[in-house]
């Protein structure tokens, strides 16, 4: 079976635009959540997020900003930073696939298109409303703009997409359909009918994320992107390119229960499955990147799945939606790119604005500050609604 290695990563996010910055961010234990700033937040209940801000759109031209979603130029911008970093130039030919997650697509466009005919009574909406909107638009255009002529697609499965979309894409390099697989995830949901649609769920916090600490309130949205270069370790070597980690293995389950409340023992199948994809033992993973999205029931059901699969000294974890809010269909792949960080640097990033501990999520959390510790390999938890459990598995290179 192919090994799958990580040559690039690229991501845009509310911390940062670019991977050098985000890492700076991880490093120091900083937050992106603040006010909201789009259209009519101040009529929302919940005014805080992981906003983007100060976003150029200038950086496209005007008929690429008539097609492109913000979604799409969050994909765009990450998925050239890790092509670049990776040292891969298009076209990418036909042995080069994408496969990237979204939960709600082009969400801006529908809002926009909704307000011109509803509210402000228009009868037309610009032609590219469908190709802008639709949930395969990001994975599209990066196909398109470097000539990977591979599989592509594009995956939603709510919160775990990313990774559904990067195992995905680690099967279809094992299996000998392609070298080179663009993959991870991308998502725009913080616009006033994003944010009103989850306030009905009562799941956001009005402050703060705070994953498995006492106090905590609920989770915050995030926008942004990752993306990450996997290639045949064989390929990587051929051309001599960089190796930043390994991913190893991936699980996927269903609780095959309820729509929105977790069951541990699905999301510990999907931990047992992705360490045994990879060959590890638990007592070989130093690190998790917790799904911690702060809520209740969440942290609680995962603690109980992690100390289920590692017994009752699990490793350090670490959520970094506290960091970056949780990015919903991207969020996955910008906790793999947490991952390589601490796989490469033996940095595990912090779970930012913890309090204090919550005796239903006894696990080792690396509190508020950045934990050094060398890391063989980690594990990277994606739990979603509907009961879907997606879990990466990545080694040190």
């Amino acid at each position: 079976m192919r090994r799958v290695v990580i040559t690039g990563i690229g991501t845009v996010n509310a911390l940062a635009l670019d991977v050098p910055g985000t890492f700076a961010a991880f490093r120091d234990g900083r937050t992106a959540i603040g006010p909201l700033g789009f259209r009519d937040a101040e009529r929302l209940t919940i005014r805080v997020g992981a906003e983007i801000r100060d976003w150029d759109e200038g950086r496209f031209t005007p008929s690429e900003q008539a097609l492109y979603d913000r979604v799409t130029q969050y994909a765009l911008v990450a998925g050239a930073e890790a092509l670049a970093m990776a040292g891969l130039v298009g076209p990418l030919g036909p042995r080069a696939g994408v496969i990237l997650g979204t939960a709600a697509g082009g969400i801006r466009t529908w809002e926009d298109s909704y307000r011109a005919v509803f509210a402000e009574g228009k009868n037309r909406v610009p032609p590219l409303v469908v190709p802008r909107l639709m949930h395969n638009a990001a994975a599209s255009h990066l196909s398109i703009r470097h000539g990977a002529g591979g599989p592509v697609l594009s995956v939603s499965s709510a919160c775990a997409s990313a990774n559904h979309a990067l195992g995905l894409a680690l099967q279809q390099i094992r299996a000998g359909a392609a070298d080179v697989m663009l993959a991870g995830g991308s998502e725009a949901m913080l616009c006033f009918g994003g944010v009103k649609a989850w306030e009905g769920l009562r799941v956001l916090s009005p402050d703060m994320c705070r994953p498995f600490s006492l106090g905590r309130k609920g989770m915050v949205i995030g926008d942004g992107a990752g993306v990450l270069v996997l290639e045949a370790e064989d390929h990587a070597r051929a051309r001599g390119a960089p190796v930043l980690a390994e991913l190893a293995g991936f699980g996927m389950t269903a609780d095959a229960g309820d729509i929105v409340a977790p069951d541990p023992e699905g999301a510990a199948r999907a931990m047992r499955a992705a360490l045994a994809d990879a060959g590890l033992g638990p007592q070989e993973v130093g690190y998790v990147n917790a799904h911690g999205t702060g809520t209740l029931l969440n942290d609680r059901s995962e603690t109980r799945a992690l100390r289920a699969v590692f017994g009752e000294a699990p490793p350090p974890v670490s959520s970094t939606k506290a960091m970056h809010g949780h990015a919903i269909g991207a969020t996955g792949a910008l906790e793999a790119i947490a991952c390589v960080m601490a796989l490469r640097e033996g940095l595990l990033p912090p779970t930012v604005g913890f309090q204090a501990p919550d005796p239903d999520c006894a696990l080792d959390v690396v509190a508020n500050v950045a934990r050094p510790a060398r890391v063989e390999a980690a594990l990277s938890n994606a739990f979603a609604f509907g009961g879907l459990n997606a879990v990466l598995a990545l080694r040190r290179a």
